[in-house]
């Protein structure tokens, strides 16, 4: 079975874990959310890229959730010492040089796509990892702060401003210009099952949507596409998708999350505490899934895909 995963987030690298145990990592290709993609010091983080990457690599930091295991931030830390605005984005020691290198190959003409490919390499990891585009673009969350109104990156939002500002607006700058990163086209029209990870539907999974031909695709195979909620009892179990649902229009609940992707599922796996929700979720045409959805460890994690593999339809 081949598969192919849209990614984003901590819920994504927990479940891709069990994803790769439950069929072959060399029949896996996850797409990956690009938007919060900045620029730090004149470094290029790719935020997503790179949790999935130490997820799958076994080198991420479960109980932070994000970063590398046994990481130190003593670079950050001693700049902080000279400018403390300057360090509000926490890099690890570690975590640089992955910055480091990626930088390095973009400045000498190498894609996103192809860099990608080497940092998964490096990491002997054996599934194909792609980035949404190699063309630029950045969610951008325009808020109410004190009285003003403020145009930030994601990043300034959630992880400098900690998600404490009203949010009025989400947009994803420069999407109307991004192509499709080479491959993900493709891996989307022969994947044997696509699946939807449990991953915020606004900023993790919403800019890889919004990328010419990628939604248009998913509808095109929806029989074949599977979702899980990253929504369970009403609240997310990582993450601000609680701050930035309501405001594209969403119920905040495992319903809510099911309409992000309305006319795009073919099937919806939702956690035992929303049973009630799915006769809800099934009267718009999709086919729902009940099991324990929560992700306490790798076996946990291969059962909820392994479960959600079997809702797909040839």
């Amino acid at each position: 079975m081949r598969v192919t995963a849209l990614a984003g987030g901590i819920g994504a690298g927990k479940f891709l874990r069990g994803l790769v145990r439950a069929v072959p990592p060399e029949a896996v290709t996850v797409v990956v959310n690009t938007a919060d993609d900045v620029e730090m010091h004149g470094l290029h983080v790719s935020p997503d890229l790179d949790s999935v990457t130490y997820w799958l690599a076994d080198v991420h930091d479960r109980e932070r959730g994000w970063g590398r295991r046994d990481e130190s931030f003593r670079a950050t830390e001693e700049l902080r010492r000279f400018d403390p605005d300057a360090a509000w984005f926490n890099l690890g020691d570690l975590d640089l040089a992955t910055h480091l290198y990626r930088t390095r190959l973009l400045r000498q003409g190498r894609s996103l796509t192809e860099v990608t490919a080497r940092i998964a390499a490096r990491f002997g990891i054996a599934c194909r990892i792609l980035p949404m585009s190699d063309d630029p673009v950045a969610t951008r969350v325009e808020v109410l702060a004190e009285g003003r109104e403020l145009d930030l990156h994601f990043q300034e939002y959630w992880v400098r401003r900690r998600a404490r500002d009203e949010v009025k607006q989400v947009r994803y700058a420069g999407v109307e210009a991004a192509r499709p990163a080479p491959g993900v086209l493709q891996a989307l029209q022969e994947a044997d099952a696509i699946v939807l990870c449990p991953s915020n539907p606004v900023a993790s999974l919403g800019p890889i949507l919004a990328v010419a031909g990628v939604r248009e695709a998913l509808a095109a195979r929806r029989e074949r596409v599977v979702g899980i909620s990253g929504i369970v009892g009403g609240a997310p179990l990582a993450g601000m998708a609680d701050k930035l649902m309501p405001v594209m229009g969403l119920e905040v609940s495992a319903a809510g999350a099911a309409a992000a992707y309305a006319g795009l599922l073919g099937a919806w796996v939702i956690d035992e505490v929303d049973r009630h929700l799915a006769p809800r979720i099934e009267a718009s045409g999709v086919r729902v899934g009940v099991t324990d959805t929560i992700m306490t460890d790798d076996a946990a994690a291969e059962a909820l895909a392994r479960f959600a593999l079997g809702l797909v339809r040839a």
